[in-house]
């Protein structure tokens, strides 16, 4: 009767790969509302919100820059 750490991995990256748009903006408005209550912070912030971003896109599987029709 243990966690199965295996499951609930899959699902999270599940989880990742399905909202990744929804994760960004959240991030985006994370990031927005940070630079309001720590002004002269922004390339800090900006830095941290990136390397999240790369993060999360580690789990996405569409382009980026969708191929032109």
């Amino acid at each position: 009767m243990g966690i199965d750490f295996d499951a609930l991995k899959g699902k999270a990256e599940e989880a990742l790969r399905e909202h990744n748009d929804q994760i960004e903006q959240g991030l985006d408005k994370a990031a927005d509302f940070a630079k309001s209550k720590f002004s002269g912070h922004d390339s800090q912030i900006d830095s941290g919100i990136e390397k999240a971003k790369d993060f999360l896109n580690k789990f996405d599987d569409t382009p980026d820059n969708p191929p032109a029709r």
